[in-house]
């Protein structure tokens, strides 16, 4: 990246070559994760860090500039699980210490280059970004979008997605009661014969993740996913439960299938998350997912590329299943 101007926060300038265009980048040295790059094993790494400091003893800030240049590195893994989806980003322009915003409509700024989507809301219309190139990606993260939330389906068939996503989502910090749901979901998913992969959320849970072939609408496969839901909790009802209601979870992990409706959203692959240390949403192979050295913020910016590198995802088909067969046999079981 190259950068001019005066202070180390404000008003400087930048540019990143992303594919065949070139994107400004605005004040590269603003600082959005004070002190915050940590390895795995806990010791320091550099970040990224463009002024090559040191902060909060010997953890690196991650500044805007390494959260562009994170994005468009990760940006030939990510590209595909974002692209013709409406988004909902997730900006912090003053980074974790100051205000939160999510987004759903297009920024002020937004170039005429860069894919929209005008998705049906009650009452009118939101226009979201899309984001379908490498370009793209790095203007958003320029605008601090941290984290970015996916559709589950397509702006060309909103209505029929073509991911099905179960959250896991533990009672406490602790991934061990995670980690045996998640092989219990897959288990069961198994039985119906559905495909599944694992991807950690860099907070605290798990998502299980099963890719549709777009011909069921969001309310039956969210009826399919509470159905399958209930039948895993029915199986350890002692550490697993449906309940939306947390003071009526006892403990429990709770089994979360409300992000499977129209214009809901998930936390998209790769995604980093506003969280000291800057961890990532990880695509992981289920031989990991048994690994007790896997946690939800295992990997972070510093490391994820060599994950992805590894293609953890690769055995799952590509093409999406009915959830017709998956029905019947789920029937049965009930």
């Amino acid at each position: 990246m190259s950068a001019t101007g005066a202070d180390s926060a404000g008003t400087e300038e930048g540019s990143v070559r992303a594919g065949r265009r070139t994107v400004r980048i605005h004040r590269p040295r603003k600082v959005l994760f004070p002190g915050s790059a940590r390895s795995t094993d806990g010791g320091p790494t550099d970040g990224g860090r463009t002024d090559g400091g040191r902060a909060d003893g010997g953890r690196a800030d991650v500044t805007k500039a390494d959260l562009v240049e994170y994005y468009r590195s990760v940006a030939r893994h990510m590209l595909p699980e974002l692209r013709g989806r409406p988004l909902m980003l997730e900006r912090h322009p003053d980074g974790l210490d100051g205000p939160r915003f999510m987004q759903k409509n297009i920024p002020g700024n937004y170039p005429d280059w860069a894919r929209r989507a005008e998705m049906a809301k009650k009452g009118g219309t939101v226009t979201h970004p899309v984001c379908d190139d490498t370009a793209t990606l790095v203007f958003l993260a320029d605008q601090a979008s941290v984290t970015f939330h996916r559709w589950l389906s397509r702006a060309d068939r909103p209505d029929h997605p073509d991911r099905l996503v179960f959250d896991l989502d533990p009672a406490r910090d602790d991934f061990e009661p995670v980690r045996a749901a998640a092989l219990l979901l897959r288990e069961l998913l198994d039985e119906l014969a559905l495909p599944a992969s694992a991807m950690t959320t860099g907070s605290k849970g798990l998502h299980v993740i099963v890719r549709l072939d777009r011909r069921t609408a969001f309310d039956e496969v969210r009826a399919f996913a509470m159905d399958v839901a209930r039948v895993l909790a029915a199986r350890d009802p002692d550490r697993l439960t449906t309940e939306q209601r947390t003071d009526a979870r006892a403990g429990r992990l709770y089994l979360d299938v409300q992000r499977n409706a129209y214009a809901q959203t998930a936390v998209a692959p790769y995604s980093v998350r506003p969280k000291e240390g800057a961890p990532v949403a990880t695509p992981i192979s289920w031989d990991q997912v048994k690994d007790p050295a896997v946690t939800a913020r295992r990997w972070t910016v510093t490391d994820v590329l060599e994950q992805a590198r590894t293609r953890p995802w690769s055995d799952v088909p590509a093409r999406g299943r009915s959830l017709a067969p998956a029905r019947r046999r789920l029937d049965a079981l009930l």
